[in-house]
């Protein structure tokens, strides 16, 4: 009998991996199985589970084919994250889902805060995003795809944000391609002097626009115009452009690498054509976990 009790407290193998092998493995695993399951394996796993040093780096993906009904799960989830980090995460990615709510309790615990891309979170206003990054000084890349956005947004962004050097303003859509409007790339001349990248794809501005930028940000180094098709680069106008940068990805390059979603979609925007969620369809759980 005691040798069967002695067999039964053997410790698992994985239990005795050195704890920086074992965090290696838990980060496979991938951030949601980590929560819902791998920190319930052992004392060991939960323990380092809970490591703040873990959550640095937070990057979630709504891939399911419900992913709609999946929204609020989703939204626990990376708050539980982002309460483990502590106040450790410097680098941020949702896709497909997120809310001005769950970007407001972010803020409030992310001071550290240099990384944020955002992909399709259609219930991220222009007003929750302006209000967020209020709280994000340390904030360097912002890149967002398909997000409702405002003129006073960016110039909020980058009042707020002063060392931002990247930039990717990509939520704009080919209904009036050639519909002209540089009040976008004004706000960014005028408040973002420090960054060295940026992407405007499929952007509505003009050379006017184009030269404004080109005055405010002095460092820019690349800038990506892939669908931009009221700007003109060429002949001796799109010669000075060229030398100006290290890298220039003109309005009529392919945009097959474009990132996240490749096809340009052929309706209006979505800021006219979605409706944003107020934060109405919360349970009471969530009022709990953002408060």
């Amino acid at each position: 009998m005691e040798a069967e009790d002695m067999e039964n407290s053997i410790a698992p193998p994985w239990v005795e991996l050195p704890p920086d092998i074992t965090s290696s493995i838990l980060q496979k695993v991938g951030l949601i199985e980590m929560l819902k399951s791998a920190d319930k394996v052992c004392s060991t796993w939960r323990r380092l589970c809970h490591e703040p040093a873990m959550w640095r780096v937070v990057k979630m993906q709504n891939a399911g084919a419900d992913f709609w009904d999946r929204e609020d799960d989703l939204e626990k989830i990376c708050g539980r994250a982002v309460e483990y980090s502590n106040g450790e995460l410097v680098d941020l990615s949702l896709e497909y889902f997120g809310s001005d709510k769950l970007l407001s309790y972010i803020a409030e615990r992310s001071p550290q805060l240099k990384h944020l891309r955002l992909v399709c979170s259609y219930n991220v206003s222009a007003e929750g995003l302006s209000a967020a990054v209020k709280k994000f000084p340390l904030l360097e890349e912002l890149h967002l795809f398909y997000i409702a956005i405002t003129k006073e947004a960016i110039e909020t962004i980058g009042s707020s944000c002063r060392g931002l050097k990247s930039f990717k303003l990509n939520n704009q859509i080919c209904r009036h391609p050639y519909s002209e409007r540089d009040e976008e790339a004004k706000a960014i001349a005028q408040n973002m002097p420090e960054l060295h990248h940026l992407q405007l794809l499929g952007n509505k501005m003009t050379n006017d626009g184009l030269e404004a930028i080109l005055k405010g940000c002095p460092q820019l180094e690349s800038l990506d115009l892939r669908r931009c098709l009221t700007v003109n680069l060429l002949g001796e106008v799109g010669k000075r452009y060229f030398r100006q940068f290290k890298s220039l990805r003109p309005p009529q390059d392919p945009a097959e690498d474009y990132g996240p979603d490749t096809e340009m979609h052929d309706y209006g925007s979505f800021d006219e054509d979605y409706e944003f969620s107020d934060g109405s369809n919360y349970s009471d759980d969530d009022e709990m976990l953002f408060e």
